[in-house]
């Protein structure tokens, strides 16, 4: 737990840990594929995409990010601050496939702390990581705005 936009601004350039693996599930490539009209073959198709490039079915890279809102507190949270929201994001590359059936965890670096009206603005890198593998398979520049 960071105390407040002067703790935040005392851990710039810190990686702030990771959070536990969790498991991508058919179920919820389904559901994500269902909730944005994405329904790829290389997602929904388990039968198809194991013919393909992967040798079976994987993520879209938005729900590999749409889990950051998931993992991002069980990171670190911050206290003494009335609320914080999503402010948007910068940078987002998806360098390697997330397969159905993988581990999954989110490591965070507090990158910037910037004075806002009311609060701060906080710029973070996320980047999520298969179990075992060698490049991310997202990295992203990820804002939140913290208000006291």
């Amino acid at each position: 737990m960071i105390e407040g936009i002067d703790g935040l601004k005392a851990l710039v350039g810190e990686h702030l840990g990771y959070s536990p693996y969790v498991e991508i599930t058919q179920e919820q490539v389904n559901t994500f594929a269902d909730a944005t009209g994405d329904h790829q073959w290389i997602h929904v198709d388990v039968e198809r995409a194991k013919e393909g490039p992967f040798g079976g079915p994987i993520a879209h890279g938005y729900l590999t990010l749409s889990l950051g809102p998931m993992l991002s507190p069980q990171v670190f949270g911050v206290s003494g601050v009335a609320m914080g929201v999503n402010y948007g994001t910068g940078k987002v590359r998806f360098p390697s496939p997330v397969p159905v059936g993988s581990k999954l965890r989110l490591g965070i670096t507090l990158t910037a702390v910037d004075d806002v009206p009311g609060g701060a603005q906080v710029t973070q890198e996320f980047v999520f990581q298969i179990e075992g593998a060698d490049k991310p398979s997202c990295v992203a520049e990820v804002i939140f705005r913290y208000y006291v």
